[in-house]
């Protein structure tokens, strides 16, 4: 036992402990967000069809674990969840370990047989394990392959060489308004430049956060046997505003992005053969360990949120209309780059003017009333485990948690 008690203590944005108990409640409360599983017209849940088979690579954070917890919730899959997290040591493990925990334990109360499998998803070791568990253990098949993994590095299988990825703006060095907040958790607008790419900044950046892991995954299953006809996958991404623009989509992570599209396209010409489709997903904004680390994004977010109040929809939500349309509930409803788009509410020109107008105008005199403070902060924190409502965080807590057992 590890019983303690877990405060939090961080630098800017990130958080050197996890709170195991704010975590899984945090798990608990979108698992009940999640819009119930589709009826048949009896009115009765279509439990007895066989369940179809997915994969979630990067189900631990963000919106892979949106992804992971609306497919189980709404859907009722089974399958396999990959995430890379650090188990409790010194210090606490991750927050993606006890989110992890969390949901597993979620999928077994409600009968579903989901397993979740901690390493390197980059590695075709990784690839070999889920394959012989979808052999051995979900009757050689695969229906559906969910993409989304954020990572600074990654080593190519083929040739050994190490990647690392750069968040910078592509031609010209780029200032930005940010958001920050001092240690007593005063907020303050200030403003940051990011140098620009240089080198082969740009195929770094590509060789990690574009499309190549995504169509090993396909293509390693596929050589196996192991895709089921009519298999889909789709590739999570996000666009953003243009606000953001020059350090996101014009910028290296952008160009990655890009190649993901390019290998959606490609994907989907290779899965005809199996009836299958390949997309891409473009997610409207939200608060995750990846979005607070790019300069700016903090105040957009803010701003956003202020904008739209409960009009901002959360990743669970998003991805239950994302399985909606990947399993045939909804029709897939594409844009003329071939892309789902789940981010309309957010870059509608009118949304967008205000926010523009909001931060063109933002200063450290006026900044709590243009933009929900609070809320932003309260989500930083609750992305490891803090602020959730209904945890005694007086009390002492288990944090020597287990992964869950593949039983």
């Amino acid at each position: 036992m590890s019983e303690r008690v877990v405060v939090p203590r961080n630098r800017g944005f990130l958080f050197f402990d996890s709170h195991p108990a704010g975590c899984a409640r945090l798990v608990e409360d979108m698992w009940r967000d999640t819009p119930p599983p589709a009826r048949d017209t009896s009115g009765k849940a279509d439990a007895g069809a066989e369940r179809p088979v997915a994969l979630v690579i990067g189900s631990s954070a963000g919106y892979g674990l949106a992804a992971t917890v609306a497919g189980l919730a709404h859907v009722g899959v089974r399958g396999i969840g990959v995430s890379f997290e650090k188990a409790p040591d010194r210090r606490t493990g991750t927050a993606g370990w006890y989110r992890t925990a969390a949901t597993a334990a979620l999928a077994a109360r409600h009968g579903h047989d989901f397993v979740f499998l901690n390493g390197d998803a980059f590695g075709d070791d990784m690839k070999d394990t889920v394959a012989r568990l979808v052999t051995d253990r979900f009757g050689g098949k695969v229906d559906y392959l969910v993409y989304s993994v954020a990572a600074p590095r990654r080593t190519d299988p083929d040739t050994g060489e190490k990647y690392a990825s750069v968040l910078k703006p592509v031609g010209a060095a780029h200032r930005t308004k940010t958001l920050v907040f001092d240690g007593d958790g005063r907020p303050e607008v200030t403003s940051v430049e990011t140098a620009p790419a240089e080198g082969d900044d740009i195929r770094q950046t590509i060789g990690v956060m574009g499309g190549a892991d995504w169509r090993r995954w396909v293509e390693r299953l596929a050589e196996r046997g192991l895709l089921a006809e009519g298999f889909t996958t789709a590739a999570l991404s996000y666009i953003g505003s243009p606000l953001t623009a020059a350090l996101y989509r014009r910028g290296t992570i952008g160009a990655a992005k890009a190649d993901l599209e390019r290998t959606a396209r490609d994907l989907a010409g290779y899965l005809k053969a199996y009836g299958g489709r390949a997309v891409t997903s473009v997610n409207g904004a939200a608060v995750t360990q990846s979005s607070t680390a790019i300069p700016g994004i903090a105040l957009y977010l803010g701003l956003l949120r202020r904008e739209l109040g409960d009009g901002l929809v959360p990743p669970v939500v998003q991805l239950t209309a994302l399985w909606d349309q990947l399993t045939g509930a909804a029709p897939l409803d594409l844009d003329e780059e071939g892309r789902v788009r789940l981010d309309t509410w957010e870059l509608a020109p009118e949304v967008q003017a205000a926010i523009g107008d909001r931060w063109q105008g933002a200063d450290n005199g006026n900044i709590a009333e243009l933009a929900d403070l609070d809320w932003f902060r309260t989500q930083v924190e609750r992305l490891y485990g803090f602020s959730v409502p209904g945890v005694d965080y007086g009390a002492p807590v288990e944090t020597d948690v287990p992964w869950p057992a593949a039983t």
